[in-house]
């Protein structure tokens, strides 16, 4: 028999509707899959040569567990150049990808029956490492109209004695927004009145910002704040390297050493191989990183748009990473031409799945009537696959 605390956690909605897409590909369907927030660039070849050399080098063995120095420096070089953050060696740790990372983090300083805040829609992972760690999320809604951003006065309203720690994620997946440096700061000002509350910055689309905005984060934006703030990143979203599993983190020694203490248990360490292309990523060229974006904003552009066209969806521009996060309460109501009534974003991704586009229902994010796309794929198939949810949606009644 399962613990409870596991026997009470749902699995992740995204792994979940990954897993029925590619049962359905494996049996013959064509789909224009939405689901999946992964880039469909390749690895650049600079990074791709350094993890060969490194095969050929013979670096194929057991490494630190929280990371090797040398990729840590070029961390350190990478939070100073981009962030404006100075950490030394141990103050960063490195993981098998970021989201192990973050699930460590969240077990390093939470206690059970403690209070998490994150926002609504969340990332469902964010949700799921709380629930895993015993914690008690407390989801601050967001919406369309306030572009999916956490305020200071609801930040405020929701801390309690209880509560221990704050996630954000900027740019955030599921919904897009990016906070600036002036919002961060109101956020800061509430946050220096509890000084009991941790945060979790998790920073993973970094690089994917559009229309001018610059990126910001909140340990640089408030550094009086920084012996509380862990901020997380990784190589996976920005430099198309998902496969090669590297995350990392930047925080205080005393959070640092807590999870390093956790891995020394639970983990062997990062891949060899991969922590020297991610060296190799951190310290090599990024122009490319200027084009990729290009290319994101034009799919965005595109998407939204042709969501805008269709009869009962509304969806605004994202500020940032590749996802969009419709308003789907138009069709709810609705219905199909068997008779099925459409009651909520679930019902509206199963029968957008009969039709051949896969999208990840709200209920995933703990929100609803909303459903996730994400724009990680060719201009091609994004306009394949609006074709066939305007066609499904027309066909509703």
């Amino acid at each position: 028999m399962l613990a409870r605390t596991i026997a009470a956690i749902p699995a992740s909605a995204i792994s979940s509707i990954f897993d029925q897409a590619t049962a359905l590909r494996e049996g013959g369907r064509d789909l224009v899959d939405f689901s999946i927030g992964e880039p469909d660039f390749d690895t650049p070849a600079h990074i791709c040569e350094a993890g060969a050399q490194a095969i050929a080098d013979g670096i194929t063995r057991y490494t630190s567990t929280d990371g090797t120095a040398a990729l840590k420096d070029a961390i350190a070089r990478k939070f100073l150049r981009d962030n404006g953050l100075k950490f030394s060696r141990a103050e960063i740790v490195v993981g098998a990808g970021a989201k192990p990372l973050l699930a460590t983090a969240v077990q390093a300083v939470i206690n059970p029956g403690e209070e998490a805040i994150l926002t609504s829609p969340a990332w469902t992972s964010h949700l799921g490492m709380l629930q895993l760690a015993g914690a008690r999320p407390v989801l601050l809604e967001t919406n369309l109209e306030g572009n999916f951003k956490l305020t200071a006065s609801a930040l405020e309203a929701a801390i309690t004695p209880a509560t221990r720690l704050l996630i954000l994620c900027s740019p955030s997946n599921p919904t897009g927004a990016v906070y600036s440096a002036e919002q961060l700061q109101a956020l800061a000002e509430v946050l220096r009145r509890h000084p009991q509350v941790l945060v979790i910055s998790d920073d993973l689309y970094e690089h994917i910002v559009f229309d001018g905005r610059e990126f910001a984060t909140l340990a640089a934006v408030a550094p009086d704040l920084s012996k509380r703030v862990l901020t997380v990143n990784g190589v996976s979203k920005a430099y198309a390297m998902t496969g090669w599993r590297i995350g990392f983190g930047g925080g205080p020694k005393w959070w640092t050493d807590g999870i390093r203490l956790i891995f020394s248990q639970n983990n062997g360490g990062p891949c060899s191989i991969s922590q020297i292309a991610a060296t190799a990523a951190l310290d090599g060229p990024r122009e490319f990183l200027a084009d990729w974006r290009d290319i994101y904003r034009r799919r965005r552009d595109l998407a939204v748009a042709g969501i805008n066209n269709i009869d009962g969806l509304r969806a605004r521009a994202p500020e940032g990473a590749f996802y969009i996060m419709p308003d789907c309460g138009g069709l709810i109501g609705k219905c199909r031409p068997d008779g099925q009534i459409i009651e909520s974003s679930t019902d509206l991704a199963a029968w957008f799945l009969d039709a051949g586009v896969v999208v990840v229902p709200g209920a995933g994010f703990s929100c609803d009537p909303y459903f996730r796309l994400s724009i990680a794929l060719s201009e091609a198939e994004i306009k394949r696959g609006l074709q066939r949810m305007a066609a499904a949606c027309d066909i509703l009644k």
